[in-house]
């Protein structure tokens, strides 16, 4: 979803304000409802502010392989209104009372929300409810979104410079877990698939067993615990079980190398290595080592690629935030004249001395003073608690990670960069991908790859779903 512009400047910056220091704990209430619905209650009188969210445990992942793209879709379709909300009319209910919202969706959960000022919280816990229980799943709505949705991959994806890289990526690194496919999923699924199909999607996956409500900002606990119960409490469980990967990933034993031809005027080189699940010590280190690679001029990937050698005129590290095992994704793009051979070489060679060598203490004291700065950032906005204590409760069953993710990434130590580099950063652990400039006038699959099996082709309620 686009996010709305602001009704006002005084809003806009009002909403940017907020009160979390490093060394500030943030303090939060959290129960369940009956029916499932786990709720999350952060004050803080800081602005005349409240967010409110609701994050649902679905994304990509738990879709049917032959029915990709249905997750990023009804992040779309349940914006169409809803039984009590008019077609159309939800953006203007929050944009009328001086508020935005927006939506997304990954591979592993979708997430809305809006941010309004404290005293329309009702309207934002009513339409969320809405959402819940009332959406408007009919033949108008699902047609105009196919529409929506497969204009959306043809702008971003398949006419966007790189735009297939991300597809690429994943269905090659993974041969089994659902990561193979991306949220944009294939359009073809999308159309072939039936309204009783959408609605079976919607009456699994958005149950409030399923999800997470989260407030933070200006509220008043109980005021909006009796609002919660008002909207929420009678909205009945799901009837159908919640499908789960199970499976993990296998071990990668080998190098995997793939030429993937498109519309691009440079060659570009990925670098992609499976990684553990967020949370996990290794994982904490890992984030660091990426820093240390591309984070700012003076990272290593910017200092020598970028400026020393000038290979690339972009580089950068980056790990994905996933729930379960993930990749660490490390991509360049080649300076006019350089060869994908030639940008693959200065990359291993900046990993090797990483292995080799480790990092200095003035490299590690900056690591860790980037990721303080960057985890307090995330906390100054209300909407930014919101996400880290709906994603900290839905992917490892603790909101209260919020205030300990901190502690954690200090235990990680220089020898522990060094070490998982060691441990991750192997040729057997490695997907390279040579994203190269096209030379038929088409575009083409991957080639010389070692393939993974890519997916077949291709107001107050009642009542219930």
């Amino acid at each position: 979803m686009k996010q709305p512009k602001f009704r006002s400047l005084l809003f806009g910056s009002a909403m940017l304000l907020g009160s979390f220091q490093a060394n500030s704990k943030i303090t939060f209430t959290e129960y369940n409802l009956p029916n499932g619905l786990h709720v999350i209650l952060q004050e803080d009188h800081a602005t005349p502010i409240v967010a409110v969210s609701v994050m649902y445990h679905v994304g990509s992942k738990n879709e049917d392989p032959q029915r990709t793209g249905f997750a990023h879709f009804f992040e779309h379709l349940l914006f169409e209104g809803s039984e009590n909300i008019k077609r159309g009319e939800y953006m203007k209910y929050i944009q009328s009372a001086g508020g935005i919202l927006n939506a997304n969706t990954t591979q592993d959960r979708t997430f809305y929300f809006e941010v309004l000022p404290s005293n329309q919280l009702e309207l934002g816990l009513w339409m969320e409810s809405e959402r819940m229980l009332h959406a408007k799943i009919d033949t108008v709505g699902v047609e105009t979104q196919r529409k929506v949705v497969k204009e959306e991959k043809k702008q971003s994806y398949d006419n966007r410079p790189y735009g297939q890289l991300v597809n690429v990526i994943y269905q090659n690194a993974y041969t089994t877990h659902p990561y193979r496919w991306t949220p944009i999923g294939k359009e073809q699924y999308i159309d072939q698939a039936t309204l009783s199909e959408f609605m079976a999607f919607y009456k699994t996956f958005y149950v409030p067993e399923n999800a997470v409500l989260v407030l933070s900002g200006d509220i008043n606990p109980e005021q909006a615990k009796a609002l919660i119960a008002k909207y929420y409490g009678d909205i009945p469980r799901g009837t159908n079980p919640i499908p789960r990967p199970a499976a993990p990933e296998p071990v990668q034993k080998a190098e995997k190398r793939v030429v993937f031809e498109d519309n691009v005027q440079l060659p570009a080189v990925v670098l992609a290595y499976h990684i553990p699940k967020q949370g996990t010590p290794d994982y904490y280190a890992l984030d660091l080592m990426s820093q240390l690679l591309s984070q700012g001029k003076s990272s290593r990937f910017e200092k020598e690629i970028v400026d020393k050698q000038k290979k690339a005129f972009v580089a950068q590290a980056l790990n994905l935030q996933n729930e379960d095992p993930g990749l660490m994704i490390m991509f360049g793009i080649a300076n006019t004249g350089v060869k994908p051979e030639e940008l693959e070489s200065s990359m291993l060679a900046e990993i090797e001395k990483l292995k080799k060598s480790g990092l200095s203490d003035e490299e590690y004291n900056k690591l860790q003073n980037q990721a303080e700065s960057d985890f307090v950032s995330q906390n100054q906005k209300d909407i930014g608690v919101a996400t880290n204590l709906a994603t900290y409760y839905t992917f490892q069953g603790d909101a209260n990670l919020i205030n300990t993710e901190l502690d954690r990434i200090k235990k990680v130590t220089k020898e522990d960069i060094k070490r998982v580099a060691n441990k991750y950063l192997t040729k057997e652990n490695r997907l390279v991908v040579f994203y190269v400039p096209k030379t038929d006038g088409k575009k083409s699959e991957a080639k010389n790859a070692t393939p993974a099996p890519k997916p077949a082709t291709g107001a107050k309620k009642t009542g219930k779903k």
